[in-house]
């Protein structure tokens, strides 16, 4: 396992999804929808940004996307360093941050 993907599997990590070309709920609800975000660890040195699949089953949506309320919570998969991993975030609506970790498959 690299160092990164075991850093980053090691408790919780400050996040953001990062939204382009403009970042609000709804541009965060049609990446969900698609079935793909991208999640920042931004605690690494210069960042971490990675292209998660999400799993919709797994995901939870606890939030109103017209007014940019609530929270959600984004899992999906990626290979980071060729090893498997899982990764769970958990981000509020309003700052587009919160928490995430990794979980090697």
């Amino acid at each position: 396992m690299s160092d990164l993907v075991q850093r980053l599997a090691q408790g919780e990590h400050p996040v953001e999804v990062n939204i382009r070309p403009t970042r609000n709920a709804k541009a965060l609800k049609e990446r969900i929808d698609d079935g793909f975000v991208h999640v920042k660890f931004t605690d690494t040195r210069g960042g971490t940004e990675l292209g998660v699949r999400l799993d919709q089953s797994l995901s939870e949506l606890n939030a109103d996307f017209e007014t940019g309320t609530g929270r959600v919570k984004l899992v999906g998969s990626l290979t980071l360093d060729k090893q498997k991993v899982q990764c769970v975030a958990e981000i509020d609506l309003r700052s587009f941050t919160g928490k995430g970790r990794l979980i090697p498959l």
